[in-house]
């Protein structure tokens, strides 16, 4: 599990690259690179306020190196208080 202060998201991860996703730590952030087609499924997905999974790794990997999550969440209003 990995905090971080901002998220990027990138579309421009090419298909022939042999990754079904990327991620790296970018300063106090994580920037998650995807392909275009993953892109405007993480967009639907965010409009409609609905979970999504990211799979990051090699393509021809049987296990894949790291999911990213995003998860919606009730709001609490007792977490960054002060």
């Amino acid at each position: 599990v990995t905090g971080a202060s901002f998220f990027v998201f990138s579309g421009a991860l090419k298909s022939s690259s042999g990754f079904l996703a990327k991620s790296s730590i970018v300063e106090d952030g994580v920037m998650v690179q995807i392909t275009a087609e993953n892109m405007d499924s993480l967009r639907q997905a965010l409009r409609e306020m609905k979970d999504f999974t990211i799979t990051c790794g090699k393509v021809d990997t049987e296990d894949p190196q790291e999911h990213v999550h995003i998860q919606w969440v009730d709001d609490d209003k007792n977490f960054s208080k002060g």
